[in-house]
């Protein structure tokens, strides 16, 4: 049913709690886990000094911490028999997901909601809100209330 899994992650334990349901699914399915991490820059700003190579490394720093993070998830997986990909990518969260799906061929997007009030869950809720007004095919969504 479900041959192809995007699981898209930010590094926390909140984001982590989809991962159970996961391993279950891809082993009942024989299932292809893709895991993805999107780095969404923040919005350039120059002071003075115009540092944007300054910029720039920040943004290869969270793209390599989020490659290392992946690798450790792949391995896990892998390790437990489940096939797995992943991927570092850059751009609108939201946008990079559903991209991700259609360039895999996903059956399914599983990711956990963060469960957040007020602020927060303006910015938290946003992609998996975002996902599921775009999206054309099943969301797993999971509320997470795990400590980050």
């Amino acid at each position: 049913m479900y041959k192809n899994i995007l699981v898209p992650l930010d590094g926390s334990k909140r984001a982590e709690a989809i991962l159970k349901h996961v391993e279950e699914l891809s082993i009942r399915y024989d299932s292809k886990v893709v895991f993805l991490q999107v780095v969404e820059p923040p919005p350039l700003i120059v002071g003075p000094e115009g540092d944007i190579a300054l910029h720039q490394r920040e943004i290869e720093r969270w793209a390599s911490e989020a490659e290392s993070y992946l690798k450790a998830m792949h391995g896990e997986f892998q390790a437990k028999g489940i096939k797995a990909k992943k991927f570092v990518e850059h751009g609108p969260v939201v946008d990079v997901i559903i991209k991700t799906a259609e360039r895999e061929g996903i059956d399914l997007i599983a990711l956990a909601s963060h469960g957040r009030s007020g602020l927060s869950k303006v910015f938290y809720g946003s992609v998996a809100a975002g996902i599921l007004q775009r999206i054309d095919r099943p969301l797993l969504l999971v509320r997470s209330r795990e400590a980050n």
